[in-house]
């Protein structure tokens, strides 16, 4: 299996050990990840407004690039990322009125032809891979380590995006059971995060963060395993001011899917980075002797 590969701004800086988790999952699966040559940021958010195309630029420029490649389909990790380029490439899809118009504001470009699908590292260890073929892999099994999966807003809404139940997405799930962990069922799990109120409101991301967690803690998780920077970010760090404004609350480790994956399929190296987290998991993977 053989994908061009967009990995986004995030994964080049603080998300890097989601990046390097990702890549040596993907050697050991057998999926060839092409990183595009000349890209540049996704834009980070889609744009709502009908008649915004410039804003449309940056993630067209990302799909050329990828076409230039000669690509069919684009792997993307980062689930704003792959957010904000599904989005624009069901746009150019839908409207090629307006693929039309930007195709002829990029005339120094080739036209992009609209036909390179995105898709995230999730569908294709689900779809492609198979979920057989990842409990094959395991030879460290999370036995007796309770995970509660996060997917928060942007994997899976709007409905055009998602690639499993928008309110009832299981592929995480999936993945931890035949990893040997035992998925914890939390009805939080497609709820916001608070997103980039993190820049200048950290009171809302603290109340987001302590409902979020406190929730799966009540339903015997002992970590939050999910798949978004942001939320990592919000999920993760956040706990500090969580943690001055209530006494009812307690921190937890947030881990992303394929730190695990890697933990479990017996992957050594400087991949996981766990000293980047702010509640560092380590004490929690001794106890089951993960690490």
């Amino acid at each position: 299996m053989k994908y061009a590969y967009y990995p986004g701004c995030t994964l080049k800086s603080y998300a890097d050990n989601l990046e390097s988790s990702v890549l040596a999952v993907a050697e050991k699966l057998g999926i060839q990840m092409e990183e595009l040559p000349h890209w540049t940021c996704c834009g980070t958010v889609f744009s709502q407004a009908d008649d915004d195309l410039v804003h449309q630029i940056a993630p067209l420029r990302i799909l050329l690039d990828a076409q230039k490649v000669g690509a069919k389909k684009l792997l993307v990790v980062c689930s704003m990322c792959y957010n904000t380029l599904k989005q624009a490439s069901l746009l150019f899809e839908k409207k090629p009125d307006k693929l039309e118009t930007l195709n002829l504001f990029l005339d120094d470009e080739d036209d992009y032809l609209g036909e390179v699908e995105v898709v995230h590292f999730l569908q294709v260890l689900r779809d492609e891979v198979g979920i057989e073929e990842i409990a094959k892999q395991v030879v460290r099994p999370l036995t007796g380590l309770n995970v509660a999966p996060y997917y928060g807003c942007l994997l899976l809404r709007p409905q055009e995006v998602a690639f499993d139940e928008p309110e009832r997405p299981t592929v995480i799930e999936e993945i931890l059971v035949a990893l040997g962990a035992e998925a914890i069922m939390d009805p939080l799990k497609v709820e916001c995060c608070g997103s980039y109120q993190t820049v200048n409101n950290k009171e809302i991301i603290a109340d987001r963060t302590r409902t979020i967690i406190n929730s799966a803690r009540s339903r015997g998780a002992e970590m939050i395993a999910l798949d978004c920077p942001l939320c990592d970010f919000n999920l993760d760090f956040r706990q500090k001011e969580s943690e001055k404004k209530y006494t009812d609350f307690f921190t937890m480790p947030i881990l992303y899917y394929t730190q695990l994956m890697a933990l479990a399929m017996g992957i050594n190296g400087d991949i996981y980075g766990f000293d980047k987290h702010y509640v560092d998991p380590r004490p929690l993977l001794k106890e089951y002797e993960l690490i």
